[in-house]
């Protein structure tokens, strides 16, 4: 999955992707960056992730750098 940053907070580690695809928010929840090369995020970054799907939310984890492709 592609997407770009719309926030992020990295006090809390909380945050909202946008996705390329469907124009879908993913939710970032504290502990999203761990393992990835990230400490933080700005707005308007560019990011590849895998999501993680709950009946309540739909979350981004392992992020990566992002790209015009993959």
């Amino acid at each position: 999955m592609q997407g770009v940053v719309k926030v992020y907070d990295p006090t809390t580690g909380v945050g909202v992707i946008v996705r390329d695809d469907d124009r879908t928010e993913v939710l970032l929840r504290p502990g999203s960056l761990s393992g990835s090369l990230f400490r933080t995020l700005r707005q308007g970054q560019r990011v590849v992730f895998d999501i993680d799907e709950t009946p309540s939310a739909v979350y981004a984890h392992r992020i990566r750098f992002g790209s015009d492709g993959y």
